[in-house]
């Protein structure tokens, strides 16, 4: 299953109630599941992110819905990267002529 980094800011409202920022992720790995999704991981960084979240997904529309219905609780705002791993990068290194 596809892996994306997703790159967490938090809103002026995410800052505000930074006290359930801990909560707030543990909801937003439960949402995740009902979107198809795994949170495999979170971390809360120093610098200009506030957090670096990484998920499995199906496919990129799940991972969308699931970014969209968070962002829409007005808390963060979301930087998303697709991630390979070693054999996938392999495979995509293999199509080069």
């Amino acid at each position: 299953m596809p892996r994306y980094v997703v790159l967490v800011n938090w809103t002026e409202q995410g800052i505000r109630n930074v006290k359930e920022t801990l909560e707030r992720t543990d909801s937003g790995g439960e949402l995740a599941a009902k979107h198809g999704l795994k949170l495999e991981q979170a971390y809360w960084t120093v610098g200009p992110y506030d957090m670096v979240t990484v998920f499995e997904a199906p496919d990129d529309e799940a991972l969308s819905a699931h970014l969209l219905e968070i962002g829409s609780l007005g808390n963060v705002r979301t930087t998303t990267l697709r991630a390979y791993n070693e054999e996938e990068m392999s495979g995509l290194l293999q199509r080069l002529a």
